[in-house]
C-alpha cells in the first residue's frame, strides 16, 4: 500500500508561501485529481502536500469595476450558485455544470482545474476565450499571467515552484457573447472528447463579429486557440456562408490528438460541426 505523504495546513497565505519556499511540496485544494495520484498509478505521489482548503483569502467571487474576480478555491458549486456568474458569465456556469457529479462540484475548484493543466479541463477553453488572467503569488510578491501564456506544454504551467494561483480575473466587455459546448461519451460525468468555447463582440443578429476568440480543449496537448478560424470569423456576420467557411477552416486547422477516449478524426469532424452549430444558433437560422 502507498504511504500517504505528510500534509501541512497553513493558517494564512504568508505561512503557505513560507512552506512552498522550502521546496518539495505539492499544494492541494479540493483534491479531486491529486487524491487519485496518491495510488502511485499515475506517477510518483508528492513527498509533502500543502492543504489550502482553510485559506479564506483564496475564496470569493466579486465584481471589481468591469472585471469578475474568482478566488482560486472557488468551487464549481460556488460558480453555479453565484448571482454574479449567472448574470455576467453564464458560459462559466454552463461549463461548471458539466464537471463530474454533485460531490465533485462541491469539492473541485476552478483554481485546481487551471493548475492541474489537463488538456481536457472543461473550464480552460472558457478562460482562454474570455481573455482571463491568473494572479500568482509567492514570498516575492504577486504577478499576473494571461491565460494564453499559462499552459506552455502538456501538464505544465507558468507557475514557479514557490508560487500559488491566488485568483482568476475575467474582463467583462460590452457586447461580448460567449458560448460553450462539451462532447463526451455520455451527457454527464464524462471526460470530454472535444470541448469548445467561442467568444465575439458586436454580434447583434446578422451584424459582423469582432474580437473573435475560439478556444478548444481535449484536441491537443494543451488548451488551444484556433487562430486561422478566428481570422475567418473576424469581421463576418453569423450567416450560413460564414458558418460553412469557418467549419471547413477549423477542420483543416486542427491536428487533434488520438487517444483512448477518441480518435483524431472524430475530434476534427465534431469540433467543426459544433462550431457550425454555435454560429447557426447565434445567427438565429
Amino acid at each position: 500500500m502507498p504511504v500517504e505523504p505528510p500534509v501541512a495546513s497553513p493558517r494564512d497565505l504568508d505561512e503557505a508561501y513560507a512552506i512552498l519556499a522550502e521546496g518539495g511540496v505539492r499544494p492541494i485544494a479540493g483534491g479531486t485529481d491529486l487524491m487519485v495520484a496518491l495510488t502511485g498509478e499515475l506517477g510518483e505521489p508528492p513527498e509533502r502536500m500543502l492543504d489550502l482548503w482553510r485559506l479564506d483569502a483564496l475564496r470569493g467571487i466579486g465584481l471589481d469595476g468591469d472585471t469578475i474576480t474568482l478566488g482560486a478555491l472557488t468551487t464549481y458549486t460556488d460558480i453555479r450558485r453565484s448571482a454574479l456568474c449567472r448574470e455576467h458569465l453564464p458560459v462559466l456556469v454552463a461549463a461548471a455544470a458539466t464537471i463530474g457529479a454533485a460531490q465533485i462540484q462541491n469539492r473541485g475548484t476552478l483554481g485546481g482545474n487551471v493548475v492541474n493543466a489537463s488538456p481536457a479541463g472543461d473550464t480552460l477553453p472558457v478562460l482562454l476565450a474570455s481573455d482571463a488572467s491568473f494572479v500568482l503569488g509567492s514570498v516575492r510578491g504577486e504577478r499576473s499571467v494571461p491565460a494564453g501564456e499559462f499552459w506552455p506544454a502538456y501538464r505544465r504551467t507558468a507557475l514557479a515552484d514557490d508560487e500559488l494561483l491566488l485568483r482568476i480575473r475575467i474582463p467583462l466587455l460590452a457586447g461580448r457573447e460567449l458560448r460553450f459546448r462539451k462532447v463526451g461519451t455520455r451527457r454527464a460525468q464524462s471526460i470530454s472528447k472535444v470541448v469548445l468555447a467561442l467568444g465575439w463582440r458586436d454580434g447583434v443578429s446578422a451584424a459582423p463579429w469582432s474580437e473573435v476568440r475560439l478556444a478548444l480543449g481535449s484536441v491537443a496537448a494543451t488548451p488551444i486557440r484556433a487562430a486561422a478560424t478566428e481570422a475567418v470569423l473576424e469581421g463576418r456576420p453569423p450567416v450560413p456562408e460564414t458558418a460553412d467557411l469557418a467549419a471547413e477552416t477549423l477542420a483543416d486547422e486542427l491536428q487533434p490528438i488520438d487517444d483512448v477516449r477518441s480518435t483524431a478524426e472524430y475530434r476534427r469532424l465534431v469540433a467543426a460541426r459544433v462550431l457550425h452549430r454555435l454560429i447557426r444558433e447565434a445567427g438565429g437560422w
